[in-house]
């Protein structure tokens, strides 16, 4: 009996997982810094990238949530964003006027 090759095992699942991860920053960020040119520089609103930036990002946490995988830890990490975020956002809007 010739034994069977094993294609996919935790490890290659951990390496896709953390590839998927970079892919998924690298996009974001592309689009964060797009979105920022395309407001400083042209003078363009660029809600609907914006968007696609929070949707995935809201899917990915209705997903963790429907499998029961946050913490409290979590949500405490996505309130102090949240809240830094709003500071920038302020800070940047007073800038500009």
């Amino acid at each position: 009996m010739t034994p069977q090759l094993v294609e996919r095992d935790e490890r290659t699942i951990a390496i896709e997982n953390a590839g998927y991860r970079w892919s998924y920053l690298a996009l974001s960020f592309a689009l964060l810094v797009d979105i920022a040119f395309r407001s400083f520089v042209r003078g363009e609103t660029s809600w609907d990238l914006f968007a696609l930036i929070v949707l995935s990002g809201s899917l990915h946490a209705a997903y963790q949530a429907w499998k029961r995988a946050l913490f409290a830890r979590w949500i405490v990490i996505v309130l102090a964003t949240l809240v830094t975020a709003a500071v920038v956002a302020a800070v940047v809007a007073m800038l500009r006027h």
